[in-house]
């Protein structure tokens, strides 16, 4: 987005498994990521993205550092191709029979330009108010059902919703269309809108990132630095990448992501990241930079995708009630500085939490969640938020040097 940063990719939540070559005992952190700034919308796209609101240091990917929107001081859990060839197996969960999960494209006449016919169509540049500025951000978002619903991140549109400022869909034909929030959650980075009044709107068929394979092709669709309708290619680098995105502790969003190499800038943010049957399996989200002020960074090849299956379930919560709720246990735990890998310390635990009544104490180690090995707090958060309010999850966690295993009933908060 034009004034906001591409979202800085972060250390995600989801299972908090080591990097695939990491090895035992290996100290992770993730990379220093950020938001995918909203680029400004214009009649011819900017070279360069707009200085934006904030501006960034970036560090080192190499180096491996956690960005400062975590904080030393610690995060709050509290507040804060399907299965068979085509893919058509896979369900719609909680959205109904107006999203399409067939495949539109057969394996045998997978291709880039195949993707590219199929998903154009459903791929939309968004335009919305930024900084009291009518048109200040331009992201990306895509059609998810047959009644006009589209998904973007949240960063493309907070600020004009905050503000009650003015939205914009823009089609392949540089159709302009009105459209309105139906609701947001900054937990997630993910937000879904309506333009009803929209013509020749086509949904996505809906895929499963769970199914993707390291190595496999994929391919970004968005309106990187306001150019619409671009279509880049790439790879699956890496699953289950944890991942916090977002400008400051209060609007940090942790995801478990798919990291992949296709080109991804400001302005791709919401965006499909899409396989080669044509099927949505992520949304563009965040990207990594290796250093300098924010405004001057683009792809480098580390772009990072929220995975489609929570997108499915965090959509199907805002359609069917305005808002969306997360998972929570009543502690909190660090997030910046060094570790050691061997698992996410306990700061604090709230009274009559589900953390609480589970026996956690301010000092334990989280070492894993439903068997899946954490190594430090930003995974632990991931690991939490792939769950859904309501789960039982079983916790291993070393207390005074013995581990022991402990079930937590997951409460939920609205974000």
């Amino acid at each position: 987005m034009s004034n906001q940063e591409p979202t800085r990719p972060q250390p995600m939540p989801g299972p908090a498994l080591p990097p695939p070559a990491s090895r035992p005992g290996d100290s992770w952190l993730p990379p220093l990521t950020e938001p995918l700034r909203v680029e400004p919308a214009a009649e011819a796209a900017p070279v360069r993205a707009r200085p934006s609101r904030w501006t960034w240091l970036a560090v080192a990917v190499l180096a491996l550092l956690v960005g400062a929107a975590g904080g030393v001081g610690g995060s709050a859990l509290w507040d804060h191709y399907g299965d068979d060839d085509n893919g058509s197996a896979y369900a719609s969960a909680g959205l109904g029979a107006t999203t399409v999960s067939q495949a539109p494209i057969k394996a045998g006449e997978a291709s880039v330009v195949a993707v590219a016919d199929a998903l154009l169509p459903s791929t939309v540049q968004i335009q919305a108010e930024y900084d009291g500025k009518e048109n200040g951000a331009t992201g990306s978002g895509f059609v998810l059902d047959t009644k006009g619903d589209i998904v973007t991140n949240n960063h493309v549109v907070a600020d004009a919703a905050k503000d009650d400022g003015p939205i914009w869909v823009v089609d392949t034909e540089g159709r302009r269309t009105k459209a309105t929030v139906v609701g947001r959650s900054p937990v997630y980075d993910l937000a879904v809108i309506s333009a009803p009044d929209a013509q020749g709107l086509k949904p996505a068929s809906l895929g499963a990132a769970r199914a993707l394979r390291v190595g496999e092709q994929v391919v970004a669709i968005g309106s990187p630095l306001g150019l619409s309708s671009t279509v880049t290619a790439g790879i699956v680098s890496a699953l289950d990448r944890p991942v916090t995105t977002g400008d400051s502790a209060d609007e940090a969003s942790y995801i478990n992501a798919v990291q992949t190499d296709a080109a991804i800038n400001p302005g791709n943010s919401g965006g499909p990241l899409v396989n080669l049957l044509g099927q949505v399996v992520g949304v563009n989200s965040a990207i990594a930079t290796t250093g300098g002020i924010q405004d001057e960074a683009g792809s480098i090849g580390v772009g990072f995708a929220i995975p489609i299956e929570q997108v499915r379930t965090t959509a199907a919560q805002i359609l069917d009630t305005g808002e969306a709720r997360y998972p929570i246990i009543g502690a909190k735990v660090a997030t910046g500085g060094e570790s050691d890998g061997d698992g996410a310390e306990i700061s604090s635990v709230d009274k009559g939490t589900p953390a609480a009544k589970a026996g956690l104490e301010k000092g334990d180690i989280v070492k894993a969640v439903d068997g899946q090995r954490v190594t430090d707090g930003i995974g632990l958060i991931v690991a939490i938020r792939t769950h859904q309010p309501g789960e039982a999850v079983t916790f291993t966690v070393n207390h005074a040097g013995k581990d022991r295993d402990v079930q937590i009933t997951l409460a939920g908060q609205v974000g």
